[in-house]
């Protein structure tokens, strides 16, 4: 390959992750006029929230500080098919039974995180035979100006009980892991056990968290 058209694909290269960096700031910024707070914008674009406040200071101004490493993860081409959905989630199912299977555990209720969490978990308590419920963790009500003190995540009440449960926790994606840590941490303060978790893409590569298997479909491994 010659050096110029190694050059000019390294251009392309560069003007492809510039816009799709582009779009992400302007998709923050949208979001945020809309009334969603950093925790929400940050479960829309599966990133951290650190990575949503760099998107709406930063990033903007094009200051030249380095933003968080992090992966934006689209997988609305899944979610917004029922049959495609449908088929995941009885991917993910199966290696839930797998893990279950590994530590003779079984499972009373399945607990979706929300929000995206939620239309996976109630198609493998399907698969499972379970009950649902749902949890909304405190990111979802965090922003930079509040923080996180004054809040709380909560199980709605229009789903099942959890007390005294053996639980698997469903997730989309996981990111940094602090969701479902916490997720598990709440389960426990209600007598519930976590038997497993179940996400779509795991970006951490974890076999765990807080002691908890985690089952994933794909898994991000750095490589720098």
């Amino acid at each position: 390959m010659s050096r110029l058209r190694h050059a000019d694909e390294e251009e392309k290269i560069g003007g492809v992750m510039m816009k799709n960096i582009d779009s992400l700031i302007e998709t923050a910024a949208e979001l945020k006029a809309e009334g969603l707070v950093e925790g929400q914008i940050a479960e829309e674009l599966n990133i951290s929230r650190e990575t949503v406040t760099w998107l709406l200071t930063h990033g903007e101004k094009r200051s030249g500080v380095q933003g968080p490493k992090d992966v934006s993860v689209d997988w609305s081409s899944i979610g917004k098919s029922s049959i495609r959905l449908r088929h995941v989630s009885m991917a993910l199912t199966d290696m839930i039974i797998e893990c279950l299977d590994c530590t003779d555990a079984e499972v009373d209720v399945v607990v979706g995180i929300a929000l995206s969490g939620v239309p996976i978990a109630s198609m493998v308590a399907e698969e499972l035979g379970a009950e649902l419920a749902v949890y909304t963790p405190t990111k979802q009500r965090w922003s930079q100006e509040k923080g996180v003190a004054e809040f709380k995540g909560i199980f709605s009440s229009n789903f099942s009980d959890v007390s005294d449960a053996e639980c698997v926790i469903i997730d989309d994606v996981i990111t940094s892991g602090r969701t479902l840590e916490e997720a598990v941490e709440e389960l426990t303060d209600h007598g519930a056990v976590t038997n497993a978790i179940g996400v779509l893409l795991d970006k951490k590569g974890v076999d765990d968290i807080v002691g908890v298997p985690v089952s994933s479909l794909l898994q991000i491994i750095r490589v720098n």
